[in-house]
């Protein structure tokens, strides 16, 4: 499957499936993101009210740590930067 690049950009409103997408020095705002657990790479993303859905493995992964005790139910966040030197 190809990768999707995003770079330079501030997008808003939108949905996003961040499996296979490479986001570089982008900001996301009121942005819908669902990961199934594929590859993705952040490198400084800046993403506010934005709203994270889990599905398939990850979804399951996300289910099975919160019964284990392990994740708590997130807070909602209304800003977070993501910032990584490292592609892959």
């Amino acid at each position: 499957m190809p990768i999707t690049k995003y770079e330079d950009l501030t997008l808003e409103k939108q949905s996003f499936i961040v499996d296979d997408c490479y986001f570089i020095n982008c900001v996301l705002r009121d942005c819908d993101l669902f990961y199934s657990g594929g590859d993705v790479d952040f490198v400084n993303l800046n993403y506010q009210n934005c709203r994270w859905h889990w599905r398939g493995a990850a979804g399951k992964t996300v289910e099975l740590l919160t019964l284990l005790g392990l994740l708590t139910t997130p807070q909602t966040q209304s800003q977070m930067t993501v910032s990584n030197t490292k592609s892959n």
